[in-house]
This record gives C-alpha cells, structure tokens and sequence, in this order.
C-alpha cells in the first residue's frame, strides 16, 4: 500500500493568509469573550461565570464558602482557564475600593489600596452580596435571558446576567483587548437612576438633559473631581476623554503655631506607598539612565521639595484607611505653595481616562456616549421585563389550569372517590366524567387526602382569583408601551432606593488644578539662548560669554535673554501667535539645545521674537502693516502648548516686540523714506487684537522699522540718486520729525 495514503491531508494557503485569518480569529475571541464588558449586565465573561456559579450554593443568606470551592467550581463547569485568573478576577469583585459595588462579600485578605495581593484562595472565604443577587441574579431562571452549552456541553450557562440595573456605569470596567480598550469609571446609583427615569418617561428627551443627570464618576475611595462642567460633559458626549482628580485633605492646627496636611481619600489607582514613594525620589533623586549626576532640573526639584517638605507618613488603619500625613519644612512655609508642589509633582492631582468601548446589545465592540449607552440599555431591559412578563403570565395560566381541575372534582368529590376506587382507568374516567384534561386528571389523582376538604376548596377558589387579577394586570402592561415604561420605571427607581448612597467623589470645578496654580519654583538667575533655526538651550547665572557660544552650521543667535526660572518666556511667530515656555523646560547641557518646537506647537511658524521679563513688563508690539499696542508681558502668557492668538497681523507680519523702559517717550517708525516721531503715550494699552495705526503707509509700502528712542538713534534710509545713508538722529534733530500718530510722517531726503 501505497505511503501516501497515510498522509494527511494540508490544505494549500498561503502562510501570510492563514497567519491573518489565524490572528482575527484570536483578536476577535479577545474582543468579545475575555476583554470587554456586555451592555446589558457590565460583566465579562469570567466575572458572569463566577457570580452564576456562586448562585447556587453562596447566597447573601448562607455561609461564607471557601474561595477554592468557587475557583474549582468555575473552572470545572464554565472556564477551562487557570485558577489564578479566576481567583484574581474573583478577588476584584470582592474588594470595595476597586468596585463601588461589590458583588461579593469576601471574608479574609482580598489585598489592599497600597497594591498588597490576596491571600491564597485556600485562606480566604466569599459569597453573594445583596446588591449582586437582587441586581445581576434574581431573575435568572425568570425566563428572561437565554442559556448557552458550557465548553464541553454538559452543563447550561447564561450568555447574559438578567441586570436590573446599568452596572456597566454604576461598578464600571477595565481591560485591554486587540486593538481597543476600555476604561469606564464607576458612577452613583442614584444618578445613573434619574438618567434612567427621565429615558423612560421620555424616549425622546435631549442628550443633554441625560447628561444633566450625571455630576461626575463616583469612584470608591471618593477624592474630588476638579474638571470643567464643560469637560465632563464633553467626554460623556463623546464616550471618550478624561477627568481631573485631587486627593480630599485637610490642613490640622498643631500646637505653638506649627501645621500638617492630613490626605483623607486619594484618587483612583493611587496609593499611599506611591504618593510616599514619589516625594522621596523628589527629596533624593537618582541619576538618569546612564549619568553619572543628577540633572539641574532635578537638582532644582530637590532644592524645592526639601525646602517644602519635612517628612511624610502613613498612619492609616482600620479608623481611617487612608491618612497620609505631611509635615512642613517649618512652620513659616506657605500652606498653599505647599500644596500646589503635593499636585504639581506627585499623584495626589491626576487625570482618570473615559473609554466607554463595550459589547453593544448585537455583541459589536462599539464606542458609545452615556445617554446613547443608557437608551439602549432601556431599549433592553424593557424587552427582558417582557420576556419575564410574558413567562409569568404563562406560568399562572399553568397554576389556573390545575386550579380549575381541582375545583372541579371538588364539586362533587364523592363521585371523584367513587371512581378512582372502582375504575380500572382513572386517569380516562375522571377526565370523560368531569370533562378535565390529562394533566388535571394527572393533578387529581396526585392529591393528598387532607387536600380534598372542604376548606381546601375555599383556598383554591382564592387563590385563583388573585391569579387571575394578577394575570389581568400583567397583559394591561403588555399590551401599552407606556404601562410597560411605567413597569420598568417603578421597579428602577425601586432598586435605587434600596441600594442607592450618596456620592462619595467630590465636586469641585473651582480648584481648577495642577497649572492653575504652578507649583512653586526655585528663584534663579539663568540665560535663555534661542538660536534663529530655532534651538533653545538654558545657561545658569547672567554671565554668560555670548562670543563664546557655539552654532550649527548656518545658524546663529536669535535671543540670548538674562533671565530668571520662574518668569516666563514668550516665542511670538510672524503671525502674531503667542506660545509661552518655562525657562527650566530647556536643557542646560553642552550642546546646541532642543528644538523649541518640542516644547510648543509652532506648526512650522517662523519665530520673529523670544523674550522675557518679570512680571508687569511693558512691551510695544506692532505689525508691519503699521498698527500696534502697548500691553503687559502677562498679556501674550497662553497656557496652551497650541498658544494663543495674540497680534493680528491681518495678512501682514508680526515686528519683533520692543521692551519699554521707565524713561521711554518717544517712538519712531519708518517706512519707505518717510519717517515720524511721536509720544509713546499716544499709543493705546490692550491685552491683544490689531491695535490702533501707528502710521498711515503708501501703498505698497510696510513698516521698516520701529524704534524706541532713547538719547540717539542711527537710521539707513534711502538718499538721493537712491543710495541708502546713515542717518544719526539726536534729540534735538528728532524734533524735525515730530508729529501725530498715524500720520505720514516727513520725508527724510527733504
């Protein structure tokens, strides 16, 4: 026989094509049966397994069981995977500063804010919470959802958990799948009721009034948000952005004067070790990489944070859980600069991500919006009300059915008797003498003998008409769309006033943090030095030998500024746009320095000016299309990266700023060969736009040159037969042209 026939059979396709098809297949199994959370309950597939699994022997109302007996049990009958995975992924439900509603209430260790591990699944002990057997489980066998073969087919599974309420928001997820993610922070019951409420007595109300419901998330462990109203609602919109949060403290009072912050509540994800940790890298830094020293922002750092900090401890304990306490350097340092440094440089201030990527009702990873997530979670729930509805109705006409069959041998029990004693078929006899069908007979000939007493008949007849008005009740809320949103309604707001709490999160918009209030910044002399193809580099002290700074090739000074770290400094492209950068943002190693673009989005502008000065710095801008203003360095500050809109040139080009000093009264400006002097007062102080005309142009013409002028001033200006010459101008030659603002001006050859 020949050999090939024992060889099986290889399909040929191309490696690059089974090798897609291959990791499609696994990404989507990642997608939809481990990484992200259904719609309708919030759960992933491992914690629906774990919670139906703990039904039927961990109830709220029984002992605590043994964590190894739920693990194994998973894993036996629905989750072929390893036991740690199920064990973690069941310690998470149990921890009530991970879900701000457990599901389980676990009896031992199931780890710590500060990132500590369970105890072994040996050790510890768990069962049902309220909240998740009344929420996620008491409707499980109401005919509401569907069940599905395990993995090998010997045992049923729910695809879904019956949710009476949108868990996906109030507890929220985690995870990470192929090429997406989720992150859905958790949310107050009470709110996400309200939302629910008002969908379902208005199908058609506004986004924005869903969205009205909502203050905030509502994490665990409480802190503050700080976010913008408008930020909120702008990543609920939109089902994606971010939230600013802050740790709740309090400044205590000790005694002779002295003081301590005492963090009570910290944000999510953040703990006290690495809040403790983070100060004391500040305090002793380490060098970089492969340096041999620290670098001077962080010796500047460290300067800072010993100035400011004494020490830091952790005194949290079973009273307070968390209570993190930081003693100044002296009682002299500024409360509120102590502070601003906590959350400028630690995680007591930072930002929680909005990811709402989930399982929508047709199991498709969507991107999805609060109120567009709640409208089809309504749109669900109101089917599974109907589907409950519908197999009650069915269960009491199955009850009725019985009932009618034993009132009916009750009327005339002694011929019942009669015949069952006698009859060699029973079962025909009773159904062809009292008209009653095979089950009922079936039912009869199943009573008990205590049963057939003539009280019995009363409660039967009882029994059947509260079965009956219940009946009535349930097919008048099948049978109107709004009997059955008035239903739903009830039984939500039902629920929420049973397991809804006051928020824990904090709101407070008006603590607008981290840069709002810079942190507070070593005070020191340094040289900013920006070469013109735009290379930035720091230098330390003022007296810098600008002969003896190098270039690249091609490239030379543009600004070498005398400058301290804690003023800003201001890059201004031909278009007007202000960017603002901190001094200390700029390396101050050997080398050419760092693109100022890395640190401001130019978007390819040239840059016209670089300056500097301290606070209440005067400053004359104009364009060369002879308009400008007199302003404050404060004024051309922005705090975005993208900076701000803050010359309008209108088409022309931004001059570079001129820095006015306290003698300063005179301004010259030249264009074409004509040239005026006038007052620096008649220039109009603004904070940004166009200006007002600094010289009425010919046409064709631009402003050349703009000066102030201080004692002398040497100009080139065109001569006669149209060769340019040196014009030395003192003060008493000025007054020759000597005019009004926004006139032409004189002539200079005439």
């Amino acid at each position: 026989m020949s050999e090939s026939l024992f060889e099986p059979e290889i399909d040929d396709v191309p490696i690059d094509a089974h090798a897609s098809q291959a990791y499609l297949t696994y990404a989507m199994s990642v997608v939809t049966s481990r990484a992200l959370p259904g719609l309708e309950d919030g759960m992933k597939p491992v914690q629906r397994r774990i919670l139906f699994s703990m039904d039927a022997f961990a109830r709220p109302d029984a002992a605590h069981k043994k964590s190894a007996r739920v693990v194994g049990d998973v894993i036996g009958k629905y989750h072929p995977h390893g036991d740690s995975s199920v064990y973690e992924a069941m310690v998470r439900l149990a921890q009530p500063f991970t879900l701000r509603y457990p599901l389980i209430d676990g009896q031992g260790n199931f780890g710590s804010m500060d990132g500590d591990n369970a105890a072994a699944m040996r050790y510890t002990e768990c069962r049902l919470t309220p909240f998740a057997r009344h929420v996620l489980l008491s409707e499980i066998n109401a005919g509401v959802i569907e069940f599905q073969p395990n993995y090998d087919g010997t045992q049923q599974e729910p695809s879904l958990l019956p949710a009476r309420l949108p868990v996906v928001l109030a507890n929220g997820a985690s995870g990470i799948a192929v090429g997406m993610a989720c992150e859905i922070p958790s949310h107050n019951l009470r709110e996400i009721g309200a939302a629910v409420c008002r969908l379902l007595d208005d199908p058609g109300c506004p986004d924005e009034d869903v969205l009205d419901c909502f203050l905030g998330p509502d994490f665990p462990n409480g802190a503050t948000l700080i976010s913008s109203r408008e930020a909120i609602v702008a990543a609920y919109r939109e089902g994606r952005g971010s939230f600013r949060l802050r740790a709740n403290h309090e400044v205590e009072a000790l005694a002779r004067g002295q003081w301590q912050v005492v963090v009570t509540a910290l944000p999510p994800g953040v703990s006290t070790g690495a809040v403790m940790s983070r100060i004391d890298d500040l305090a002793n830094p380490k060098p970089k990489g492969d340096k041999k020293k620290i670098s001077d922002e962080q010796a500047r750092t460290r300067t800072l944070a010993t100035s400011l900090i004494d020490s830091v401890r952790d005194e949290s304990d079973a009273r307070h859980p968390v209570r993190l306490v930081i003693e100044p350097k002296s009682r002299a340092v500024s409360q509120e600069d102590l502070l601003a440094f906590l959350f400028a440089y630690t995680d007591l201030e930072c930002n929680s991500s909005l990811n709402l990527t989930l399982l929508d009702t047709s199991r498709r990873p969507v991107q999805i919006g609060i109120a567009p997530l709640l409208r089809e979670w309504c749109s669900y729930r109101m089917a599974a009300v109907s589907r409950r509805i519908a197999a009650r109705i069915a269960d009491i006409d199955a009850r009725m059915h019985i009932l009618d069959g034993r009132l009916a041998i009750l009327l005339d029990i002694d011929r019942a008797i009669a015949i069952i004693r006698v009859a060699d078929d029973p079962k025909g006899d009773l159904m062809a003498a009292f008209g009653i069908t095979e089950r009922q007979a079936d039912d009869v000939l199943d009573i008990r003998l205590r049963q057939i007493a003539k009280l019995e008949a009363i409660k039967l007849q009882g029994e059947r008409d509260t079965l009956d008005a219940e009946r009535t009740g349930l097919l008048a809320v099948l049978g109107s769309d709004g009997a059955l949103r008035a239903f739903v309604r009830a039984e939500v707001a039902a629920d929420v006033e049973r397991f809804g709490d006051e928020r824990r999160t904090l709101i407070n918009p008006d603590a607008q943090a981290t840069r709002a209030r810079e942190a507070p910044q070593v005070d020191e002399a340094v040289t900013v030095v920006v070469s013109r193809g735009g290379f930035g580099r720091l230098r330390a002290g003022h007296d810098v030998d600008e002969a003896a700074l190098t270039w690249k090739a091609g490239d030379g000074p543009l600004a070498v500024l005398k400058c301290r770290t804690v003023w800003p400094v201001i890059l201004l492209d031909a278009d007007g746009r202000s960017y603002t950068i901190r001094p200390t943002d700029l390396p101050s190693g050997k080398g050419d320095g760092v693109p100022v673009s890395s640190l401001a989005d130019l978007a390819g502008k040239k840059l016209v000016a670089v300056l500097t000065g301290e606070p209440g710095s005067r400053y004359l801008v104009a364009s060369d299309g002879g308009y400008g203003f007199v302003c404050a360095i404060e004024d051309m500050v922005s705090r975005n990266r993208a900076g701000k809109a803050f010359l309008n040139t209108d088409g022309t080009q931004a001059l570079p700023p001129l820095a006015i000093q306290a003698t300063d009264r005179w301004v010259v400006a030249l264009a074409g060969d004509r040239l005026l002097a006038f007052p620096l007062e008649e220039m109009k102080t603004l904070s940004g736009g166009k200006g007002v005309k600094i010289m009425t142009l010919p046409e064709g013409e631009t402003l050349q040159m703009l000066e102030l002028f201080r004692g002398r001033l040497a100009l080139t200006v065109p001569g006669s037969r149209g060769r340019p010459k040196t014009l030395n101008i003192d003060e008493t030659a000025l007054m020759a042209w000597r005019g009004v603002r926004a006139t032409k001006g004189r002539k200079v050859d005439g």
